[in-house]
């Protein structure tokens, strides 16, 4: 019997579209083939959730599902409802790549594997390096490059790769006789089977270095650290990743490098909270200028502005700073900064303020009939 699909994503019936992309993110990168390698539990999990995102986002669909579920899905004629085979042309990769950025600047296939991993030549390419970098929103406002140093194996320059001593050759492998591969035979209740895998003496190579070079021990790679310049575009978000090609390490006998895939994280701010676009921040007022209103100088990722502060103003009112959020990633514009009014209580008044406070309860005690203490709860 097939899931539910919110059940699958782990939301509410009335989740927004924005609700649902957040869950889906977070259970596809989790769930995603090329981290879970070999996993079909994890694949079927990925496609499952890819599945139900997509049918949720379909106002059509999701409209047709919450009469009908599954059965009514699939009389409609959504055949990708039904599954992700027969020839529905339902890709869930397509969908990742969508709600993930593909093909913006770069932002393709984060996890060794992805689809431009597969259309690499070989086996003996190099394999890909995966690192996290860490950013400040006004890093991420504003976009930035990063020099990061990383650990990689470089080709052997002592061989130039051949992984043989210089004046030397290579030989056949003497253990898989030149096949690379190493051929098990092992008798079962189901009959006779056999089990193929790498030669583990030349690595699936099928010849092996007559004398071993020095330097690299006949592997025609040597470890090595290389600085990298990142260019990271304005907008990025957490789990938000750029490929760099060939920047992985070396490949066997100079094949092609693997890939560098750089994770985006965000540090967190010492003031500002940041939803999508969009930045939030607490705004500290006291009584009289909640009372009298006042204009007030305030902090924004594209430099201080002043924000009026009208008479009245309650304790929770959010004002909202256009255009003085964060820079969308896919388009121009910038989001929003939203203010929230605290209204800052005296803990410890002094003399001459609770005389004050006094006087005034006085005047609001003669105008008492005038509102209600009391009001009903939302």
């Amino acid at each position: 019997m097939a899931r539910d699909y919110y059940e699958i994503l782990g939301v509410s019936r009335n989740a927004s579209d924005e609700e649902l992309k957040k869950a889906y993110r977070k259970i596809a990168m989790k769930y995603h083939p090329d981290k879970n390698p070999g996993n079909k539990q994890a694949e079927e999990k990925f496609k499952e959730t890819a599945e139900a995102y997509s049918v949720l986002t379909d106002s059509e669909k999701r409209r047709t599902y919450d009469q009908f579920g599954h059965d009514g899905l699939k009389s409609r004629g959504f055949s990708n409802a039904a599954g992700f085979g027969g020839g529905s042309g339902f890709d869930p990769f397509d969908i990742f790549r969508e709600v993930f950025g593909g093909g913006f600047g770069g932002f393709e296939d984060f996890f060794s594997g992805g689809t431009g991993s597969r259309t690499r030549s070989g086996s003996r390419s190099g394999s890909d390096l995966k690192i996290q970098l860490a950013l400040t929103l006004e890093e991420i406002n504003t976009g930035v490059t990063k020099k990061v140093k990383i650990k990689r194996m470089n080709v052997c320059t002592a061989c130039n790769g051949s992984g043989s001593k210089l004046g030397t050759s290579r030989i056949t492998c003497p253990v898989c006789h030149g096949s690379g591969e190493i051929r098990e035979m092992t008798r079962s209740l189901f009959g006779q089977m056999v089990n193929v895998r790498p030669c583990s003496n030349c690595q699936g190579e099928g010849s092996i270095a007559e004398q071993r070079c020095s330097s690299c021990g006949g592997d025609g790679k040597v470890r090595g650290i290389k600085e990298i310049s990142v260019q990271v575009p304005s907008g990025v978000s957490a789990g938000n990743y750029l490929t760099m090609r060939d920047e992985g390490n070396a490949g066997i006998r100079k094949s092609p490098r693997g890939n560098l895939i750089v994770i985006f994280d965000e540090k967190p701010h010492d003031i500002f909270i940041r939803n999508e676009d969009d930045v939030f921040v607490n705004l500290h007022i006291t009584i009289a200028e909640a009372v009298l209103g006042t204009d007030l100088e305030i902090p924004t990722l594209n430099g201080r502005v002043r924000l009026v502060i009208p008479p009245g103003t309650q304790s929770g009112k959010m004002l909202r700073l256009r255009q003085k959020g964060i820079h969308h990633l896919h388009h121009s514009g910038k989001g929003d900064q939203i203010v929230r009014i605290k209204v800052d209580i005296p803990v410890n008044s002094s003399s001459q303020e609770k005389k004050l406070y006094r006087e005034l309860i006085d005047i609001e005690q003669k105008r008492e009939g005038k509102f209600s203490r009391f009001s009903k709860i939302e």
